[in-house]
């Protein structure tokens, strides 16, 4: 068993069986800041960017990893211990595996290790992109309003601090003594991705240095527009709050960040134990945290990077002007579809996504009565593509069963997703007189799986950040059923549409009577 560190990529590379990078661990060169490494970064932006270095280029872009969150310090271990390197397993439908090394991050940070020296790698001229997986909440903000959140802790506790170029605090706008949110966290540093992005560009637009272009990565709409949006809301609270002093910063960072906006794609499981043993068994690498994934990957790109950027055309990247019609043909049929099967597959009794791809009722329902009567009609044209033929390799990938996606990963962060991808496209539909039942019954179905029992009375955890507010809400369902369509933080105003709540109460009392087999063969009978 060979442990992965920079120290034996050499004697992993003479086996054969193992790509490993052309290029050494020393040549990297870091002009790259990452917020959230996890597996789809890693599946995916890193990737990328490990194609280019082993071409012999952009060797002055690896990347720097940052985690801010308690749980990230487990990725601080892995990657630390192994300078940076995993392994990347892609899994073809036909069983087919391409096990490479990557080698693209340089370096990982973990925030309330040390805050300062992410500011100082964020402040670095060689650093000209911010990049973002931060997750669909991590925008902090409400969907239904648009609204960024000023009241989240460690937000608010971000907006109470003055960060002087040393890093050191002084009092912020808690209170006469700096009491407050500023004695919750570590004095003197940010807490959250807000928080360090404007303090980093603060302190180069101190020391004349051009600001770094943002680039979020996350599955949201416009994300880049989107992440322009909340980091000026949060950097025009602190100018208002006097906590940049007689040089406030929103101003400039609006008229000279750029935030292109991007649409990436890759199913990435979460990595399981088992796929830890397989990689040390098949190829005898001892590997902390390896990432598996699907064969297919996209990513489109709007090219607006004043700073410069890797040349990502070269790496398969599609570099164009504007990215959102690829955007929400991704949101609308993928993402949406995920959902479609989540909730389902789980009520059905099921486990990982192949298996619900392929059911004899949720497969049809997904297809055709989501993907093709509702999902497409709220999909512009878009460039270059079939929609139909990405329809059908959309179920091919879904039915992968050599990457064993699961259903509960699907199902995760609903609060985030569902009022991010599907209920735009319900109110789209709505808008046009167009049919909405697929969308309210799966609503419904997230409804029915938030009271966390099963069918047969198993039970399961509902993982979302809203976890007390969303069960709390589905626990009301006898006495109440539209209890969960009453948040307007998550829905907005469609528990006043009758054509919206007539499928939806429908959809729901089937669930909870019936089951979801008898509402899915309903569904697709008609």
């Amino acid at each position: 068993m060979t442990a992965l560190n920079a120290s034996t990529l050499s004697e992993i590379g003479t086996r054969g069986d193992v790509a490993v990078p052309g290029y050494s661990p020393d040549e990297r060169r870091i002009g790259i800041v990452h917020f959230g490494v996890g597996g789809f970064h890693r599946a995916h932006q890193a990737m990328y960017l490990d194609r280019l270095m082993n071409a012999g280029r952009d060797r002055d872009w690896a990347i720097c990893g940052v985690g801010l969150l308690p749980g990230d310090s487990r990725m601080r271990d892995a990657l630390t211990s192994q300078d940076g390197l995993y392994t990347l397993v892609t899994k073809a439908p036909d069983g087919t595996r391409d096990p490479r090394i990557v080698g693209s991050i340089a370096k990982y940070l973990f925030a309330p290790d040390d805050p300062e020296a992410v500011l100082a790698q964020m402040a670095d001229p060689a650093v000209r992109i911010v990049s973002l997986t931060v997750t669909e909440g991590g925008y902090n903000y409400n969907p239904s309003t648009g609204e960024f959140q000023y009241g989240t802790e460690a937000v608010a506790a971000d907006l109470s601090t003055r960060f002087d170029s040393a890093g050191a605090a002084a009092a912020g706008s808690a209170g006469e003594d700096g009491a407050g949110a500023n004695t919750a966290h570590r004095a003197g540093h940010p807490r959250t991705m807000f928080g360090y992005v404007v303090e980093a560009l603060r302190r180069r637009r101190e020391a004349g240095v051009p600001p770094f272009t943002v680039m979020s990565c996350d599955n949201v709409r416009g994300n880049g527009d989107l992440a322009k949006q909340m980091i000026l809301a949060y950097a025009r609270r602190r100018d208002e709050n006097g906590l940049h002093g007689d040089a406030p910063i929103a101003d400039w960072l609006e008229s000279e960040v750029a935030f292109p906006n991007c649409m990436v794609d890759r199913i990435t499981p979460v990595t399981a134990p088992e796929d830890i043993s397989r990689i040390a068994s098949d190829y005898g690498i001892e590997d902390a945290w390896p990432v598996v994934s699907e064969d297919f990957v996209q990513w489109v790109l709007e090219d607006h990077f004043p700073a410069g950027r890797p040349a990502y055309e070269e790496a398969g990247v599609q570099m164009v002007e504007d990215v959102e019609p690829y955007e929400l043909m991704k949101l609308r049929l993928l993402n949406c579809s995920h959902q479609a099967i989540a909730y389902f597959g789980l009520l059905l009794g099921l486990t990982y996504a192949d298996e619900a791809a392929v059911d004899e009722h949720l497969a049809p329902f997904t297809r055709v009565l989501y993907m093709d009567h509702e999902g497409t009609p709220a999909v512009p044209e878009v460039p270059g593509i079939d929609l139909d033929a990405y329809k059908d390799e959309l179920m091919a990938r879904f039915a992968n069963r050599e990457v064993k996606d699961t259903l509960a990963r699907l199902a995760a962060e609903s609060s985030d997703r569902i009022p991010t991808w599907l209920v735009p496209v319900i109110q789209e539909n709505l808008a046009a007189g167009r049919d909405v039942s697929a969308s309210a019954a799966i609503v419904a179905s997230w409804a029915r799986y938030a009271e966390g029992t099963g069918e047969n009375g198993e039970q399961w955890p509902v993982v979302d950040r809203l976890h007390d507010r969303v069960m709390a809400a589905a626990a009301r369902h006898a006495v109440d059923p539209l209890a969960f369509l009453r948040d307007e933080e998550l829905f907005g105003d469609l528990v006043q549409h009758d054509a919206f709540t007539t499928p939806y109460l429908h959809a729901l009392e089937m669930l909870r009577s019936r089951g979801a087999r008898a509402l899915l063969t309903e569904l697709v009978a008609g």
